[in-house]
């Protein structure tokens, strides 16, 4: 059958999404992109609108823009949520709108916060998984710190926790404590910066377990310098709207929790009817397909092949978007599939400002790959994260504003704000 008469629909518009969209539609096929939001987000500098450092446009693009850069008809988005997907008579049932056929279904649907089961943590904490959920923590942060200008109480404290050791607990608690060493005196001078407190709780023993010890070290130094209280080894067995309870019996007064300690698939994919494994993720074989069927595959955050599980990073959904396309073109040419293979182009993570880790993959020779730390590292992450973002307007607007908020610094900390919202400590004190 000529590729122009096959149907996939490809479930989810995150990296692992459009660039099978993208691949699929070079080669040929009719693809619909199907996603609850009505634009792609760029989750790697989510933390950066949460701490207001990128407006939430530099960061998002429209997935109605993203279909238009193809070829009129091969590629189109539906905006809807997947209810159901009924595969004996391959239709993805929406949301919105009659049941979508397809002959071929790819599913990257992503993965949202993992809360592990913990008491109050579903209901307290707040994550920066998605767009919403960064703006919400923007203005509670900045909120909190209006409304410690206006009481005016030396023994108050606005406190902070992440919850986290990974990049992205590592840069949201190294910016809050930029923001606390440097940018208080100046433009809050009526807050001292004790009054303004960041937590980074680790459970294991190192922060970014991933890096190599010396950069584990490093970073550990560097965020304590900047004034991160970091517990490592460290568990929450429940989290209240104004206070967190230790394994270990001890609490914590707090103003928010931000959880970056884990993914999970989102709880929609249970009704899908794909085998799950270990976080919900949809279980596939070494060519992606979804084990059990012959035209389905997930890529993604969301995918899992069991003996050989991936990273939940960009990169490995980007390279799995372009390896399902070949898997499906081969399946119809009749050709035997091939495994898919990751390629490690390293990993990096930002602790502030003219400062970040960058590890290198493992050489040929087994050995560890080279490491970069401060400037250096920070050069290279900045470049990387621009030129990742779609659409030339997204990169030259995030390029201005990261640009305009390091030069005018400390005076820029609070040049994108948002609403003035209560923090969930005075939520809960209201219904006292």
């Amino acid at each position: 059958m000529p590729h122009r008469d096959q149907h996939v629909v490809v479930v989810g518009g995150g990296f692992a999404g459009l660039n099978a969209s993208t691949q699929l539609a070079k080669a040929g096929f009719r693809v619909t992109l199907v996603d609850r939001h009505p634009y792609t987000t760029f989750q790697p500098l989510l933390y950066q609108v949460a701490t207001g450092g990128l407006n939430p446009g530099d960061i998002t693009y429209s997935l109605r823009r993203f279909a238009s850069n193809h070829a009129v008809g091969r590629v189109s988005f539906r905006r809807a949520t997947v209810n159901a997907i009924d595969t004996e008579n391959q239709q993805v049932v929406v949301s919105r709108g009659e049941p979508i056929a397809y002959d071929h279904l790819v599913l990257s649907p992503g993965v949202g916060v993992n809360f592990f089961g913990i008491e109050g943590a579903s209901e307290n904490a707040r994550s920066i998984y998605t767009r919403g959920e960064a703006i919400e923590v923007r203005d509670i942060i900045y909120s909190g710190l209006e409304q410690l200008t206006a009481e005016r109480d030396p023994d108050r404290r606005f406190t902070v926790v992440v919850v986290g050791g990974g990049p992205t607990g590592v840069e949201m608690a190294g910016t809050l404590a930029e923001m606390k060493s440097e940018a208080l005196p100046v433009v809050y001078p009526e807050i001292h910066i004790d009054n303004f407190r960041v937590v980074l709780v680790e459970m294991g023993p190192a922060l970014l377990a991933p890096f190599e010890p010396g950069l584990r070290d490093y970073t550990l130094a560097e965020l304590r310098k900047r004034g991160v209280d970091v517990r490592l080894n460290t568990t929450i067995s429940k989290v209240a709207y104004n206070q967190v309870t230790f394994a270990n019996g001890g609490t914590l007064d707090v103003d928010v929790v931000v959880w970056a300690a884990g993914v999970g698939a989102h709880s929609v994919v249970n009704g899908w009817g794909m085998p799950q494994g270990r976080g919900g993720r949809i279980l596939v074989d070494r060519d992606l397909t979804v084990k059990g069927f012959t035209n389905v595959y997930a890529i993604g955050d969301a995918a899992l092949i069991e003996d050989d599980p991936l990273p939940q990073l960009a990169q490995p959904a980007i390279q799995e978007g372009a390896h399902v396309a070949q898997t499906i073109l081969a399946r119809i040419e009749g050709r035997a599939t091939r495994p898919f293979e990751y390629t490690d182009k390293g990993t990096m993570a930002t602790i502030g400002r003219l400062d970040a880790v960058l590890q290198f993959p493992n050489r040929k020779d087994g050995k560890p790959g080279y490491t970069l730390r401060s400037g250096p590292a920070w050069v290279l992450w900045v470049a990387v994260h621009l030129r990742s973002l779609l659409g030339g307007r997204n990169r030259l607007q995030a390029m201005i504003n990261m640009g305009v908020r390091f030069v005018t610094w400390p005076k820029s900390a609070t040049g994108i704000m948002g609403d003035i919202t209560a923090s969930p400590a005075e939520l809960g004190r209201e219904h006292e």
